[in-house]
């Protein structure tokens, strides 16, 4: 397996020495996605101290070609799996726009942390790697961002909140939800508007509000 490498910014987390090398052994040898060159695709598209909104998503897509590494996110001209799928309807409810793509990297370099909760995933097997340790480096990341100002969450699903769980600060937003995906999404993620609410707070604090179109 090619060696993926700690994206240089986030180097200095505990995790990737003591954590991160039990994990890279469990993957050796075994068929997972996203993939050497894309499993910290999601840290290596901002830097801690350009983050402004975390959005934690729980693991990969397991089906072969739609995971990218971003949280939610697919690349351009792969259809639209069933969560981003409801993700653009209350988008498209809430601010009127709809993203042409459903490659989110746009987002991200606006300074939108897209992590999932766990960075790999078994083809097919939803959940598989859940409970390898992946969530220490979404919590030690967020923990690193909060050292650069106020952050907004979106926290969607349980798993989600689980994970985040205490970290959020008085001076952050948190919006969460029910999960997007087509199980719980009329159970509150539809018309809870957390696109406009979070540009509505960044505006108030004087951050530039996220372009959410340009997916």
């Amino acid at each position: 397996m090619t060696q993926p490498l700690s994206p240089p910014a986030w180097a200095h987390l505990p995790f990737f020495t003591e954590a991160w090398p039990a994990i890279r052994d469990r993957l050796q040898g075994q068929d997972w996605l996203p993939g050497p060159d894309r499993v910290f695709a999601a840290l290596q598209a901002v830097a801690p101290q350009d983050v402004r909104v975390v959005l934690l998503g729980q693991d990969p897509y397991p089906t072969p070609g739609h995971a990218n590494g971003l949280a939610f996110s697919v690349n351009k001209g792969v259809p639209l799996p069933r969560s981003l799928a409801n993700i653009f309807k209350e988008l498209e409810a809430d601010l009127g726009v709809r993203p042409a793509s459903g490659d989110l990297t746009p987002w991200a370099r606006q300074g939108v942390l897209l992590l999932n909760t766990a960075l790999s995933v078994e083809p097919g097997q939803a959940g598989a790697h859940a409970r390898w340790g992946w969530e220490r480096l979404a919590q030690e990341a967020i923990v690193e961002a909060q050292q650069h100002g106020p952050l907004a969450f979106i926290l969607w699903g349980a798993h989600a909140q689980k994970v985040a769980q205490g970290l959020p600060r008085p001076q952050d937003l948190v919006v969460q939800s029910a999960h997007p995906s087509p199980l719980s999404a009329k159970r509150g993620f539809f018309g809870s508007r957390p696109f406009s609410r979070v540009n509505d707070w960044l505006a108030e604090h004087d951050l530039r509000p996220i372009d959410w179109t340009t997916a």
